[in-house]
């Protein structure tokens, strides 16, 4: 289904102040291949000799120097290694690339030094000459040099898409292909390929994509002839130089043999990833500005591309972006580390035309129509339809905190202030298909997406925006952090924190969980009765004759609501324990509820909590 983003967007950020080591730059390595080669040797001998050896041999000493010595073993047996010991976007001294001649190099440096004749330093020496890749000087601070005098220019929009091509359908854009078998790095000599987006419908912008390798930085060119046109009959019109409107990367995730789509980039500054078993669904954006502001929101965009081409044995790949808008510039860098969870490290540095009212970080995007505990709006034959289902935050105290998402009848926002906090997220908790009932879109298998600070974010609070729709078509959920002082203009900001994308974690939180909210008018004279399981963590060891208490509170104040009876049992369907209570209202106003269950002033769950609109 095709999926617009409405007017309102949130997004804030938080300004890092260093106090935690850079996430490393993906080049920043030294790079060694592991593998057995059969090489002449001693005397004339033919000896069988493992590469890794040799290169531990030889290397200790620059492997000491850049990694600490407890950490050349990772490097040479391909793992990423530790690197808080080399400041960050420092190139290497070396990056040992393995043709004939290095290989020689390297055994005669070997047999030179087992008999005395080349001293560590002169083996350092050598290594100097053997040929470094170009990429090992391209780093952050070379997107950031070009997105800062970017800043110290007037905002100008890129060129425009061609008028007709964003009047093309849904269905027209869907039939335009990339052809895979033109897909970038596709030779095999890496472990990752990227294919490319045609512009038209919501895509009225073009990005410019740059490759980074061994030869050096050179622009990847457009062709009409890289895409199948399928059933459309305009594909002579499309300008030969129009340009990508966003890439995607794939890998092997799910099987050795295929490449699957692992990280998309499309739209404004939009990307979403996947985990091993999950299908596509939320996603994040580099930054939000004024989001739910009267003065309206601003959409930055990423404006060029760099991707860095991985070698053979590379684990990750790693992305640079500028981004840019009327009222600011960046530099984006972004790891990618797939896998059963995949995880994205982002760093970004931001350059400022103009004050902005809501800097917007790490915003996360979602979908919720209506579920267990929200009315439908429609007649719709699937009982839930969302990509998330609720918010999670994490305190730097310990505490966690879940909050169920709504389709409100009007705009509605709220506001968690945190201290440096350790995490938030927007989470799919429910996971069985009869929840959903929909086989094409797999709601079950949408993703998670949990953002950890990298940096110190200090006092701010995480915002939740929640927008009224009428369609399943419409991204109506954003959160993000908000600094509590904005960046000033002239004041370069440096934000650094991680994205997970996974399907479900018993370790958050590691206590228990609210897994359903349902809500009625319960049975009592203008009353609401609510109806929260939770389960996780201890619970389901908990003996069912066992006496636990659910600690309800009205967080807005007790002039609000009288809470008129509670109970806790034991749901034996779920394993865990299920908490009801009804509440009387004395207000109008919206009344916030807080929830969790506790046994001898011990808390056993999350707390949950609760905005109810009248």
């Amino acid at each position: 289904m095709a999926r617009q983003v409405p007017s309102l967007n949130n997004a804030k950020s938080e300004q890092g102040n260093g106090a935690e080591k850079q996430i490393p730059d993906e080049t920043s390595h030294i790079e060694v291949q592991h593998r057995t080669l059969a090489v002449a040797a001693l005397g004339g001998q033919l000896t069988l000799v493992n590469q890794s050896s040799i290169v531990q041999y030889i290397l200790r000493p620059a492997l000491d120097r850049v990694h600490g010595p407890a950490t050349h073993k990772e490097a040479v047996e391909g793992r990423k290694p530790r690197t808080h010991m080399m400041p960050a976007d420092r190139p290497p001294p070396c990056c040992i690339r393995s043709t004939s001649m290095h290989r020689v190099r390297l055994l005669r440096a070997l047999v030179a030094q087992k008999r005395g004749l080349l001293s560590s330093s002169a083996t350092l020496l050598l290594l100097s000459f053997v040929s470094c890749p170009v990429y090992a000087t391209f780093n952050l601070d070379v997107v950031a040099a070009k997105a800062q005098k970017m800043a110290t220019e007037s905002f100008q929009e890129p060129r425009p898409v061609p008028d007709w091509l964003t009047h093309i359908t849904y269905d027209q854009w869907r039939d335009i292909r990339f052809r895979s078998d033109r897909a970038l790095w596709r030779d095999g000599r890496t472990p990752f390929q990227v294919q490319f987006f045609h512009p038209g419908l919501y895509y009225n912008r073009t990005v410019a994509v740059n490759v980074v390798d061994d030869d050096g930085v050179r622009p990847v060119d457009f062709s009409p002839n890289d895409f199948d046109y399928g059933r459309n009959d305009f594909a002579s019109r499309i300008p030969q130089n129009l340009g990508f409107a966003g890439l995607r990367i794939h890998t092997p995730i799910k099987t050795p043999t295929y490449f699957d789509e692992l990280i998309v980039f499309l739209g404004a500054s939009y990307f979403r990833s996947v985990g091993r078993n999950e299908v596509f669904g939320l996603s994040a954006r580099a930054l939000a500005i004024d989001t739910a502001q009267p003065s309206g929101e601003e959409f930055p965009f990423f404006r060029e591309f760099w991707l860095v081409k991985p070698k053979p044995w590379a684990t990750d790949v790693a992305i640079y972006a500028t981004l840019d808008s009327p009222s600011l510039t960046g530099a984006y860098r972004f790891i990618v580390h797939p896998g059963g969870e995949t995880t994205v490290d982002v760093e970004a540095r931001l350059f400022f035309r103009r004050q902005v009212q809501k800097l917007g970080i790490a915003p996360l995007t979602s979908m919720f129509f209506h579920g267990e505990g929200s009315p439908r709006a429609a007649e719709d034959f699937r009982p839930e339809v969302h990509d998330s289902d609720g918010l999670l935050l994490h305190f730097v105290q310990g505490e966690w905190f879940w909050r169920p998402l709504t389709n409100p009848r009007t705009l509605q926002v709220s506001t968690f202030k945190m201290l440096s906090p350790k995490g938030f997220g927007l989470l799919q908790r429910d996971r069985n298909f009869a929840q959903y009932q929909d086989l094409e879109t797999h709601a079950e298998r949408r993703p998670s997406a949990w953002i950890k600070p990298r940096s110190n974010w200090t006092s701010g609070a995480v915002e939740l925006v929640e927008i009224p729709t009428k369609s399943d078509t419409n991204d109506n959920i954003v959160a993000f952090w908000v600094p509590e002082k904005p960046p000033a203009v002239g004041d370069p900001t440096v934000v650094r924190y991680s994205i997970a994308w996974f399907g479900d974690d018993a370790q958050q939180p590691p206590g228990g969980r609210a897994i359903a909210t349902r809500r009625d008018r319960g049975n009592k004279a203008d009353a609401y009765r609510f109806v929260i399981d939770f389960a996780g963590g201890a619970l389901e060891t908990i003996a069912e004759n066992t006496v636990l208490r659910g600690a309800v509170s009205v967080a807005s104040g007790g002039d609000a609501a009288d809470i008129l009876d509670q109970q806790v049992v034991k749901n034996p369907f779920t394993g865990g324990w299920r908490l009801t209570f009804q509440i009387h209202p004395k207000t109008s106003d919206p009344i916030e509820l807080r929830a969790y269950l506790d046994q001898n002033n011990t808390a056993l769950t999350e707390t949950w909590s609760y905005l109810l609109i009248q």
